[in-house]
Order: structure tokens, then sequence, then C-alpha cells
């Protein structure tokens, strides 16, 4: 490891998390990237190394491929690499060992590694080989700066004013971009479309399904969007033959009736809904139908229920109750009823506020999924 050559850093904030279960190569590896203006975390095990990476955001990750197990087979970094990905590392991973092989470093490659260090390493290669990763995260992340600003306005405005009803909603995507949707269509006839959909997957495939899903629900016509089982028999056909067979949305349908104060709802797979009453008794819309684009055969049940004065409902992704803290505990249902409850008869925009208060009150570090609220008050 020959001596680092100072140049003018890249980027003053570039954060880099490096695990080596050597403390020598750690702190060899934090002066290079300190000498290069780059911040350096460093980690010693496999298990450190995944609770920095899922309570801090990093640019990249560094890892050892070989630990306490043995020291040559690169077994142990190879399953590091499976639960970076598992717990939803954003960050590019290159991977290093004194035990280098071509067949290793296409392995690691094909498990999501972005690059292959062999130690000893040079600096100069493995400065260029981090500068090139910053490199391409900047442009990433300019781009998906762009396409965020591009999802946020595929989202609806402000909320339909409706004679019996308010609505509220929000959604906060776990990064620039997310798989969550929610929406808002005039049906005509005194009617409402309320739309709540979370869309398998993460980042920008996902972001993709969703504008898919969001897409074929703003082209239907006024008069298809009151008839919620062939309207939704059309999107799951669309949506089962337009994307990969894991690809799927679980999905949540509303038809309100502003003058009859009815709601006709299909749920897709979706977490169940809670309808407060002004009573205080709690109703869950359960699911009336499988999700959409899973299968090709599909059909629904359309259920129905009378939204009264005082009444509240909310519908929520599952970023929601399964946020987690950092005991790892979930979030949960009976967490959301609680706050559901303390705003009782409150607008629903301070409804919406409050639950992702909570959530984010409640979770450690970045979020790990997209989180919507949307909430009804009946008038």
């Amino acid at each position: 490891m020959n001596a680092p050559e100072t140049v003018a850093p890249l980027l003053a904030d570039f954060r880099v998390l490096v695990c080596d279960d050597q403390s020598d190569v750690c702190e060899a590896l934090r002066l290079l990237l300190k000498s290069q203006g780059w911040q350096a975390v460093t980690v010693e095990t496999p298990a450190a190394l995944l609770d920095r990476a899922r309570g801090e955001a990093f640019d990249l990750v560094l890892l050892d491929l070989n630990y306490a197990r043995d020291t040559t087979s690169g077994a142990e970094g190879m399953d590091l690499l499976a639960s970076l990905e598992a717990q939803g590392n954003a960050a590019p991973v290159m991977v290093m060992t004194a035990w280098s092989s071509f067949d290793l470093a296409v392995e690691a490659m094909r498990r999501g590694a972005c690059d292959f260090i062999q130690k000893p390493w040079e600096n100069q290669r493995l400065i260029a080989a981090i500068r090139k990763q910053a490199d391409s995260g900047r442009r990433r992340k300019s781009e998906l700066e762009i396409a965020a600003a591009v999802q946020q306005k595929l989202f609806p405005g402000d909320p339909p004013r409706l004679d019996t009803l308010e609505c509220a909603a929000q959604c906060l995507a776990a990064r620039e971009v997310g798989g969550d949707y929610y929406d808002f269509l005039p049906a005509g006839g005194g009617h409402e479309v309320f739309l709540l959909a979370d869309v398998s997957g993460k980042g920008v495939p996902a972001a993709l399904l969703m504008a898919n899903l969001q897409a074929a629900f703003r082209s239907q016509a006024e008069e298809a969007l009151c008839a919620p089982a062939a309207l939704l028999e059309s999107i799951n056909r669309h949506f089962f033959h337009s994307t990969a067979a894991e690809r799927f949305a679980t999905l949540f349908y509303g038809l309100y009736d502003d003058r009859a104060r009815r709601l006709r709802y299909v749920n897709c797979a979706h977490n169940a809904p809670l309808l407060l009453r002004s009573s205080g008794a709690l109703e869950r819309l359960d699911a009336t139908a499988l999700m959409l684009g899973a299968f090709a055969q599909w059909s629904c049940a359309v259920a129905e229920v009378a939204l009264e004065p005082g009444d509240a409902l909310v519908i929520y992704s599952d970023g929601v109750t399964e946020a987690a803290s950092a005991s790892g505990d979930e979030f949960g249902e009976a967490r959301l009823e609680r706050v559901v409850r303390g705003r009782q008869g409150q607008p629903a925009a301070q409804v919406v506020d409050a639950i992702l208060d909570a959530v984010a009150a409640f979770s450690s570090g970045p979020r790990s999924d997209d989180v919507t609220v949307m909430a009804l008050r009946a008038l």
C-alpha cells in the first residue's frame, strides 16, 4: 500500500462505510479516504456493517469478503452482499479480498458489487475506483432529483371539495422516488374516486410502475370510474401484461357518493383501512380481492359502507405499520389506532400530519419503505 496522493476533494460530504476485521486495514483506509476529503466510517464485523447501513446514509460501502468463518472462500462477504440488498441498501458496494480470483470477482459482481479490489491495494487505483463511483453517484443523484420532482407533480394538488366529506393525503418516499401512489379522481354525478396503492419494490423500478398504474386510472372516462369491478379487471389485465411476473400492486379503491354519503370500495389485498365511527367504534375495511397484476384471471367483490357525520376513514400503506424502531419493533396497527383515536373529530389534514409525525418519531434512521396516508372525514 503506497503513500496516498493528496488531490482536491471530489465531494466534501462523500461518506464511505468500510468493513474489515483487521483494525489496521480499517485505519489505513480511513486515512486514505481522509486524504481525499472524504468521510470514512469503519466497522469490523458484518453485523456492525448491517447496523450502520440500516441506520445511516452512505454514498459507498467498501467491504472485505472474508471474516471469521474462513479466510479464502468469500462466502461471508457474499452473504453480506445479499443482506445489504435485503435491507434496502441503495449505496453502491465495492468488495475487496486478499484471496482474489476472477471467479470470485465475477460472483461478487453478479451479486450486486459495483467493483472489486485486491489486497494489498494500490492507493491510486482504489482512489480512482471510488472517484468513478462518486462521479456516477453524483450524476445519478442529479437524475433522481429530477425524477423526484417529476413524480411529485404526478400526485394530485389540492384535495377535492365535497359537501359531505373532506380529505387529505401525503406520500413520503423512502428514496428519491417511490412506488406508493394516491389519487383523487372526479367521477361525475357527485361521485369521487379515492385511490391508494403500493407497488412492489422500491426506487426507480417501483416509481415507473407507479406512473404506469396512475396513467391507467387517469385515462379512464368518468363512467368507467363508476364501475369498480369492470374497471379494476381492466386495470389488472393491463398491469399483468405490462409488468414482470414478480411485480404487482396492492390497492384500495373507494367510490364516494357525495349525496348518499355512501362509499363503495374494493380492497385489492391492501392494508385494511381503519374506519373510526363518531361513536368510537372501529371497523376495518378488509380485502375483497387479490392484488393487481399478479394473476391473469382476476375478479373482485365490491363492498359498501355509509359514512355518517363525524366518522373518519384512514387509508395507509404498509410503510406506516411496518416502520421499525431502533430495537426492531414495528409501529403496528395498535399504535396507528391510538393516533387516529387521539385525533378524532379533527380535520383530515391534521390526522394525516399526526400519523406521519408519530411514525417519524418512532422510527430509527432513514425510512426503509414509502409512507403514505390518506384521511377522509365525514362532515
